[in-house]
């Protein structure tokens, strides 16, 4: 898609949370326009989850507290509502995939009563009418005999079946932006493509915005429009997708997507990026990659780069051309 609309229907702007005196995500700027998906990639440990998190603020607070920056959806700052407001707000406007939906759905309630109390919990309607809106949700996401599934336990379904779940009770009341925190995680080959590809076609369909999370490049090549790469609590580098596989532009970036097995020759054994996330608390001065960098040059250890660049951006001292 193109980027013609002047204000963004989320802005993370300059968004900071410590847990005491350690940094967990420094700086961090991202903007999300209606109906697009945005990949947010990287090693665990460089703050995608804590991210996503902080947009729905979920984050344990304590030990985390958000120090700084703001986080602008449809021109309002999440950090300045209370917390009756973010209720409102969180599976209404914005709704959230996690990683396992064997955790995340309650063992003890049938598949209907959980999609019903998302419905009923934000619209006005009657149970029958939440009931019959479970029915069309499952229906949207694949699940065979609807009205069947809806007196199943989670443990009587399938990982897939669980996720699309998940995705109706997100999509219950229609959100503006969907938070999808890996959510193919554990799932078989075959049954990620066919979540990806339902979320990919509902966003289509209803103009939602996706915020994709995932380590996964190839999921990012082919689903998203634009992708942020996160390293040291930080966004690194930001571009459309194309331009991003095309041209790789921070010393990071280009270190992953050189990990991609159809980025080397069958048979060869894929390159490894030396070394590991440093923790907080223990990331070095300069560019936080510069220790595991092959191309540093004289400011990298001293100086925190700046992200800069207009539709492509880098935070980096010495980018690949």
């Amino acid at each position: 898609m193109t980027q013609t609309m002047a204000n963004p229907l989320l802005s993370i702007r300059d968004l900071r949370i410590d847990v005491g005196k350690r940094a967990i995500l420094e700086g961090v700027s991202l903007d999300i326009h209606a109906g697009e998906m945005v990949g947010l990639v990287g090693e665990s440990g460089c703050g995608k989850s804590v991210t996503a998190l902080s947009i729905m603020r979920l984050i344990a607070e304590p030990p985390m507290r958000v120090s700084g920056g703001q986080i602008l959806f449809s021109g309002t700052d999440l950090l300045g509502l209370s917390e009756k407001a973010l209720q409102k707000l969180r599976g209404d406007d914005i709704a959230m995939i996690f990683q396992e939906p064997m955790t995340s759905l309650n063992p003890v309630f049938t598949i209907g009563d959980q999609i019903t109390e998302a419905v009923l919990l934000h619209r006005k309607v009657s149970d029958h009418d939440a009931k019959a809106r479970a029915v069309e949700l499952l229906t949207k996401v694949g699940i065979p005999a609807p009205a069947q599934a809806l007196e199943r336990y989670p443990h009587q379904l399938s990982g897939g079946q669980r996720q699309r779940v998940m995705i109706a009770i997100a999509l219950a009341c229609d959100p503006k932006l969907l938070v999808a925190d890996e959510p193919t995680t554990a799932l078989d080959v075959t049954v990620q493509a066919q979540i990806l590809d339902l979320l990919d076609r509902l966003r289509r369909e209803t103009g939602m915005a996706v915020l994709l999370i995932t380590h996964d490049l190839g999921v990012v090549s082919q689903y998203c429009d634009r992708v942020a790469v996160m390293y040291g609590g930080r966004v690194v580098e930001e571009a459309p997708a194309e331009a991003l596989f095309a041209r790789p532009r921070h010393r990071y970036t280009e270190a992953l997507l050189a990990t991609i097995p159809a980025a080397n020759p069958p048979g060869v054994e894929l390159p490894a990026i030396g070394g590991t996330v440093p923790p907080p608390g223990q990331r070095p001065p300069g560019c936080t990659f510069h220790p595991r960098c092959h191309a540093m040059v004289e400011p990298c250890p001293k100086t925190m780069p700046e992200l800069v660049g207009d539709t492509h951006k880098v935070r980096c001292w010495n980018p690949a051309s």
